[in-house]
């Protein structure tokens, strides 16, 4: 990292992609770093997400070479030889990814050399680089995408289906409703006719990873992630790309986000009466609640994906007023900072917010207390603190979550909405 960060919210890219990785069922991440990597790395990314680990390997059950000082004088490669004649005899899995800590990255151990061995006898094993130092959680989902892309996604002999859609840029773990998120976005597209890999869903594994070329569309819900993996999609099997500013919330965006994709699948009609059905059950709620904590201040602080659909819903359709949104992970491109401030000013009826782009804890906690009237903040646990010293209704709805045992609660759709209301009216 090219700076030192207060309470950073994210890990780094070996996390990222582990986490990435774990959650495709049937797949074991391979470590070739030090001994403590693997813990961490979990401890980081899913403990801190959603309190929960990954299906199949987490913590100290990920096989890992365990590099020591003998490795970093006199390179790791035989190692990692042994370890991965070991854990292929032992472990069951589909696919197998080796993952690069900062100690096989600084050393320069030759690991796709050590891996294509076993390639070659027929084994379902990768090699990814992923040193730590890399970048931060988001480079580590980036880089798990593309190896899937490289090594996993295969040219489909049919063709085309054009009922078929990729969903990405929900990112396992890190987004703490990810997995509900999921579940809502697939219920909702299966609605109007489509169906959907996720990669990471229950039932899907490393087989709707290898079908992922059939699809007509990639739909990508995240403000910024996966450029360079959506142009590389398409150029090699012609499936072009449709982005959204995250997972929608509430009626306005979602029924925006159905439209859209509908528009690029040819379900035009079929999204029509989904919106007006689920209209219909969302409002028929919302209308009872409307007035319980109208016009009130708030204050959003989290990863983009979640700090722009929040924003927009409590503005637009539950008449709060946003004060300030603070977006808290590394955003390069001014390209992309330019797009979500236009996602945060945009709004129907109140003023924009203030916005700020850190992910420092001392930046987060100066820029807020610029706000005094705001009465709600909706942030991460760094946060937590913060909104209890000034007596602020807070919820924790975004990354880092060492709090809340989530499951398959949603923030997505119309249901989602609903859910989110309820958490934050729990909250006064």
């Amino acid at each position: 990292m090219s700076e030192i960060l207060e309470n950073p919210h994210g890990n780094c890219s070996l996390g990222g992609a582990s986490a990435t990785l774990s959650a495709i069922r049937r797949v074991i991440p391979l470590f070739h770093a030090g001994p403590g990597c693997a813990m961490q790395t979990t401890a980081g990314e899913a403990n801190q997400g959603s309190i929960r680990l990954p299906y199949y390997t987490a913590y100290t059950a990920i096989p890992c070479t365990n590099m020591l000082e003998r490795e970093v004088v006199f390179g790791g490669e035989k190692k990692l030889d042994a370890f991965l004649e070991a854990a292929l005899e032992l472990l069951d899995a589909d696919a197998f990814f080796v993952l690069t800590g900062c100690t096989a990255g600084i050393i320069g151990d030759d690991v796709k050399s050590v891996v294509q061995t076993y390639r070659e006898q027929g084994a379902p094993v990768y090699a990814v680089e992923t040193a730590g130092f890399l970048g931060e959680s988001y480079r580590g989902y980036e880089i798990a995408m593309q190896a899937l892309l490289e090594n996993i996604v295969a040219p489909n002999p049919a063709g085309k289906d054009p009922g078929l859609v990729n969903l990405i840029g929900v990112v396992p773990y890190h987004d703490p409703y990810w997995e509900g998120n999921l579940e809502e976005l697939v219920r909702l597209l299966h609605a109007i006719g489509l169906r959907v890999n996720t990669f990471f869903s229950h039932e899907q594994g490393i087989d709707h990873v290898k079908s992922a070329s059939a699809a007509s569309l990639n739909i990508i819900v995240h403000p910024w992630l996966l450029q360079g993996f959506a142009k590389a999609f398409e150029q090699r099997f012609g499936t072009p790309s449709l982005r959204f500013a995250g997972v929608p919330l509430g009626a306005v965006d979602t029924a925006e986000f159905l439209r859209q994709v509908a528009k690029a699948t040819g379900k035009e009609q079929e999204a029509a009466e989904l919106i007006e059905a689920e209209n219909r059950y969302f409002y028929r709620y919302l209308e009872t609640g409307i007035g319980l904590q109208s016009w009130r201040k708030f204050s959003v602080v989290g990863e983009s994906t979640n700090v722009i659909p929040i924003t927009r819903f409590l503005a637009n359709e539950y008449s709060f007023t946003p004060e300030i949104a603070i977006v808290t992970d590394v955003v390069f491109r001014q390209s992309d900072k330019e797009y979500i401030t236009e996602q945060l000013t945009q709004l129907e009826y109140p003023p924009a917010p203030e916005i700020v782009f850190t992910g420092d804890q001392w930046e987060i906690n100066q820029a807020l207390a610029r706000h005094p009237e705001s009465a709600v903040l909706i942030g991460s646990t760094n946060e937590h603190e913060f909104a209890m010293g000034r007596m602020m209704q807070f919820l924790c709805a975004c990354y880092p979550n060492s709090e809340r045992l989530l499951f398959n609660r949603s923030l997505a759709g119309w249901r989602g909405a609903l859910t989110f209301m309820e958490d934050i009216y729990s909250n006064l």
